[in-house]
């Protein structure tokens, strides 16, 4: 296969999965901002269950941000807005969102495993 057609076979990839992502966010009355953040814990509770990982791992926390990170790559280059820093503050912007959940999740569940245990009680006062 040669390099041209490897291009041109990921190129419309990314091309069809661009459009089915507008497909799921125009077929949905959630708010674009309000979707990122839900996909962003669902990709990254599946991704710990899927590596059979605890959410304390930072293993599914990096694959959910590969991820993310390929997917905004894929929006800065199949979109073309008349403004490049407004386009790359909306990938900037999105990427914060989606991951904004899963790591404050992550350093609550690493530095304070207490509050995800059953039959929490408060901290004794010193």
């Amino acid at each position: 296969m040669a390099f041209h057609e490897l291009w041109l076979m990921l190129m419309g990839f990314m091309s069809q999965w661009h459009q089915a992502k507008l497909l799921v966010e125009h077929a949905v009355t959630i708010s674009h901002d309000t979707l990122h953040v839900f996909i962003g814990l669902v990709l990254w509770l599946l991704l710990a269950m899927v590596m059979r990982r605890p959410v304390t791992s930072w293993r599914p926390w990096l694959w959910a941000f590969a991820i993310i990170f390929w997917n905004e790559a894929v929006d800065l280059w199949t979109e073309v807005w008349p403004d490049p820093g407004q386009q790359y503050g909306e990938g900037l912007k999105d990427l914060a969102l989606t991951m904004f959940v899963p790591t404050l999740l992550l350093v609550a569940a690493r530095l304070r495993p207490d509050l995800f245990r059953q039959g929490f009680r408060r901290r004794p006062r010193r």
